[in-house]
């Protein structure tokens, strides 16, 4: 009797350790996610960087993997194999656009060609590999296509700007960024610091040339200086930043199909009356909050969107420990922001609050004139 109820019980406690198991799965932790840095190469820096972000937020620098000229905005293909940069310089009235392959913890060059005009600050490529360059000092927006090899075509269109706007930093064009419309690949808009407009733009699929739409140009509030912009996730509203005079414009589309202004909001504080421009611009996937960094205010706006996409609300103003804050980006399950410090080399990483949208300080690492970050999917 008694054999017979210590192997009932052996039996019931085998019983009770597998129901555990199956009832309470071993948690897994969330891995790590990587980024690339593009730099200005003035000082100390040779190229392009590449660091690991943890699951915690803490920050590791993994090194150089490719040496190259002022690679200050980098962009993926969209098979995520090749990773293209713009080389900020001026050479005979032009800089370059460079291309690499992606291999591990190092990049190869594959090519580098003209970018058709001096100072190229921005670069996009949309799902048929098109490729748009914004040459700043140049006034050009410039067209490439990317091959199937990774390697960068010749110039196969510019389009040069004309025009002024009314402070001493618009005294000609300076294209500062060019984006692909989330709807359509083959619509774009070109946000001209310079002429103070908004350029928007087809491509010719035929002759790979740009056509300028029916709209033509959006002219921005004087003095504005518009730098970049982001889409709303689900709505057609976009969200122009304005560098020289510090705010953020609705942008939205009438019934028509013609982009109209709604109402701007400054990024900085009421008190703040210091010297400062805009810098970089993020919305959250849920379109809740908006983000935006100044420089000179050395912080990140953080705004609320309403349910409509076209009201924005100050939550708050986060300072970034640092001078310059370039670029900023999310995290891919956007967890945390990072920061790029241009002028005292520094990335800073901040734990973001998806229900509140405001942003804790998490980790500091040293890096050589940062001016673009880029996270790898």
């Amino acid at each position: 009797m008694k054999l017979t109820i210590t192997i009932l019980f052996t039996l019931l406690l085998i019983n009770c350790k597998n129901q555990k198991k199956i009832d309470v799965p071993e948690q897994t932790e969330t891995k790590n996610s990587t980024f690339y840095v593009g730099t200005y190469t003035n000082k100390n820096s040779q190229g392009i960087y590449k660091y690991n972000l943890t699951s915690g937020g803490k920050l590791n620098k993994i090194g150089l993997v490719a040496k190259s000229v002022s690679p200050s905005y980098l962009t993926f293909s969209p098979d995520q194999k090749f990773l293209l940069a713009v080389n900020e310089v001026n050479e005979d009235s032009t800089g370059f656009v460079s291309s690499f392959k992606i291999k591990k913890d190092s990049l190869l060059f594959l090519n580098r060609v003209a970018s058709g005009g001096a100072h190229p600050c921005h670069i996009n490529i949309n799902n048929d590999n098109n490729i748009l360059v914004s040459n700043y000092t140049g006034g050009s927006l410039s067209l490439f296509q990317l091959n199937s090899s990774g390697e960068i075509s010749s110039l196969l269109d510019k389009k040069q700007h004309t025009g002024k706007g009314s402070t001493d930093r618009q005294e000609a064009a300076h294209v500062h960024s060019a984006w692909f419309d989330k709807n359509n690949n083959d619509e774009i808009i070109s946000l001209d610091l310079g002429t103070n407009d908004l350029w928007f733009y087809n491509i010719d699929k035929v002759s790979n040339k740009l056509n300028a739409t029916s709209q033509e140009k959006l002219a921005m509030s004087e003095g504005s200086g518009p730098r970049h912009l982001t889409f709303h996730p689900t709505k057609d509203i976009v969200y122009v930043f304005n560098e020289l005079k510090n705010t953020i414009t609705v942008i939205l589309k009438s019934e028509n199909g013609k982009y109209i202004k709604g109402k701007s909001i400054s990024t900085l504080p009421d008190d703040f009356t210091d010297f400062s421009t805009g810098a970089d611009i993020h919305i959250s996937d849920d379109g809740k909050f908006l983000y935006a960094s100044n420089r000179g205010h050395n912080s990140i706006a953080i705004f609320k969107i309403d349910n409509s996409g076209k009201e924005l609300t100050v939550v708050g103003f986060e300072p970034t420990r640092g001078d310059h804050p370039r670029n900023f980006s999310l995290s891919p399950d956007e967890n945390y922001l990072l920061v790029a410090n241009q002028e005292t080399d520094t990335l800073i990483s901040f734990k973001r609050d998806a229900t509140t949208g405001l942003l804790s300080f998490v980790d500091k690492i040293e890096a050589f004139t940062p001016t673009c970050i880029l996270f790898t999917e």
